[in-house]
């Protein structure tokens, strides 16, 4: 099952252990006239992966100090489709014009157990979009994966994407850039909002109209400052 719980912040939140990580390049980020995969295994050198998913509903998928993965859940079934097959879920992300895709692969001292983490993140999931799931029998055939890998290839743009978007992102470098200390380039899929809008200025005003507001923006500008240290 997923990891306990620990007290307090994002340790409370429950976490799953990773075998790998696979992020699907299509032909014009792979360079060459082929999809590819671009794999991240847990190893004592890179660092453990973990899927966690935060009680707010943020979803992450790190590797030790590196962030590969980040998002929130809330209205998810309007971007995000996942399937599971065996002890593989593959996440399908789509955001106007621009999808992409990525599948993790779970972690356990056996087959049995790997199963039973991935069923355990399922059911996460599950409280906040519907999570397909495809016959056992179907694992020895890739006809599904290459299915939608076929998909998202052919609704890329050509533009390339740069190294950075190719690999994990330091939460260092993260803090660094909201605090404006340096330039980031992000993936095109993060600079489309996932969480609802449509409230968001009444909400700031009545933020701004709380006497504690602004002690907790200099309490998250330190907790910054503490991550980009």
């Amino acid at each position: 099952m997923a990891a306990p719980p620990e007290p307090g912040g994002l340790n409370a939140a429950p976490r799953w252990p990773l075998r790998r990580y696979s992020r699907f390049l299509p032909k014009a980020t792979a360079g060459d006239s082929t999809s590819s995969w671009k794999v991240f295994n847990s190893s004592e050198s890179a660092g453990q992966l973990e899927l966690t998913i935060v009680q707010s509903g943020h979803f992450l998928i790190t590797q030790g100090h590196g962030l590969l993965e980040g998002f929130s859940l809330l209205n998810a079934s309007n971007f995000l489709k996942v399937i599971q097959k065996t002890d593989i879920l593959l996440f399908r992300f789509k955001i106007k014009s621009e999808s992409r895709m990525f599948r993790v692969q779970f972690e356990g001292s056996s087959k049995e157990e790997a199963l039973e983490q991935c069923q355990s993140a399922v059911i996460a999931l599950q409280q906040y979009l519907f999570v397909e799931s495809t016959p056992v029998q179907g694992e020895a055939s890739s006809a599904d994966t290459h299915s939608a890998e076929r998909k998202i290839s052919e609704g890329e743009g050509s533009g390339a994407t740069s190294e950075i978007n190719q690999g994990s992102i330091p939460i260092r470098l993260l803090a660094q850039s909201f605090l404006g200390e340096s330039k980031l380039t992000l993936p095109l899929v993060y600079r489309h909002p996932t969480l609802p809008t449509e409230q968001l200025g009444p909400f700031l005003r009545l933020c701004l109209l709380d006497q504690n507001f602004p002690a907790f923006v200099e309490q998250v500008e330190r907790e910054l400052k503490k991550l980009a240290r």
